[in-house]
């Protein structure tokens, strides 16, 4: 048996009014997942411990059975494992946006979804102007970046800025949680004053402008930590080998930890526009070698963050045409058969633009196995599946017995 994992990140909702009170799974045209749901089980899944707030590195880790309050380490060290820059004893890693910052409030996390080519630009030069051997900074992917601090205390309250569109950043800039913190905090919120100083007339941001895009003129560093002791999941499921597919330095690091192959898709961009028949073929090539596949699909919840809804069934539709069919109509020819399970990792809902913490509905299909009553893939659906609802570990046990 091989087990496949298709993961579209944040697309669970909740019910909206333009939709005659349908969420975007049930908006959808998704006859491919819906087929999935009709041949197995389904049920809700618990994917954020209590006192964990919902982001993908909490919700992802806990999808692939990993108890968070034991491993997590902040996604600063989890994307630098997947940018191979190593976390040594005594330093701190964090995750690095570079946001637009409009009318001294936080307009959105991602600088409009800036290119690679020019935030690795800004980025670069902000390691020239406040690098030293103590702070370090390095360009990741579009918006998402990495800080590493030498000495770093990770007692910080720190938010992270797709939560808080719309607020003034004044109100929300990093705090120390304990007294031996506060240096590191009063460094970071330096950082961040003066990397709007240095950005708001750079020349990518001019021109930026002058094209009538958001410019990226503030760093907002979040989820702090030091290097995470993670089991593999060969070890823990009796694996022979596994890999992993995203656009996400997060995902990839973790599954690095995780002790994954991770696989690159050329045209993989997070976004609606990601080349979603590559990531469906790495998958299918993987499968045909690895025990274990993890494909992770960034689309929805960006679309989520953006509150653009007939963007979010969108990506859900692509998800369900341009991945979910061609490897449902792959692998359904082969001799050794393939588990396939389909969840969000978090709600995304539109209205809110930010992640909640709500269970999260999932699909497993085990070839064999008698299907459930439950023909079609959703948020309500889901509660009648008959795995009822699981939480954290439980799924990946469920998934591979």
């Amino acid at each position: 048996m091989k087990y496949l994992i298709i993961l579209g990140d944040g697309m669970a909702d909740e019910p909206i009014a333009s939709l005659g009170n349908k969420t975007c799974l049930q908006a959808a045209n998704k006859p491919n997942i819906d087929k999935l749901a009709a041949l197995g089980r389904s049920g809700l899944l618990d994917t954020i411990p209590e006192g964990y707030a919902p982001g993908s590195e909490i919700a992802n880790m806990s999808v692939l059975g990993y108890d968070v309050a034991k491993v997590f380490e902040g996604r600063g060290s989890l994307e630098a494992a997947s940018m191979g820059v190593s976390i040594d004893d005594g330093e701190m890693a964090m995750r690095c946006n570079i946001i637009c910052i409009e009318d001294k409030k936080i307009k959105n996390h991602s600088a409009g979804h800036i290119s690679n080519e020019e935030a690795t630009e800004l980025i670069l030069f902000l390691q020239k102007e406040l690098g030293s051997d103590i702070i370090n900074f390095f360009p990741g992917v579009s918006y998402r970046h990495l800080l590493k601090i030498k000495g770093g205390i990770k007692q910080l309250n720190c938010t992270a800025p797709h939560d808080v569109p719309g607020t003034p950043f004044a109100d929300v800039m990093i705090k120390a949680e304990t007294p031996e913190a506060q240096e590191t905090a009063d460094l970071l919120n330096n950082l961040i004053l003066r990397s709007q100083e240095l950005l708001e007339n750079h020349p990518v941001n001019l021109k930026r402008a002058a094209a009538g895009k958001d410019k990226a003129n503030s760093i907002w560093p979040w989820s702090p930590g030091y290097k995470p002791e993670m089991k593999t999941l060969l070890e823990t499921y009796n694996l022979t080998s596994g890999s992993v597919i995203s656009a996400v330095d997060l995902i990839r690091g973790i599954g690095v930890y995780a002790g994954l192959k991770v696989i690159h898709v050329e045209g993989a961009t997070g976004l609606y526009n990601t080349n979603y028949e590559g990531k469906a073929q790495a998958a299918i090539e993987a499968l045909r070698t690895d025990d274990f596949v993890y494909l992770h699909i960034e689309a929805s919840d960006e679309a989520g963050h953006e509150g653009d809804i007939e963007l979010k069934i969108k990506t859900i539709e692509y998800l369900d045409n341009r991945v979910v069919k061609p490897i449902l109509d792959e692998v359904s020819t082969w001799d050794e058969p393939v588990t396939i399970a389909i969840l969000p990792d978090h709600p995304t809902p539109c209205v809110y633009k930010t992640h909640t913490n709500s269970p999260v509905p999932f699909i497993i299909y085990r070839p064999g196995e008698k299907a459930d009553d439950v023909m079609v893939y959703d948020e309500f659906a889901a509660e009648n599946g008959s795995y009822g609802l699981l939480k954290g570990r439980e799924f990946m046990q469920e998934l591979i017995k």
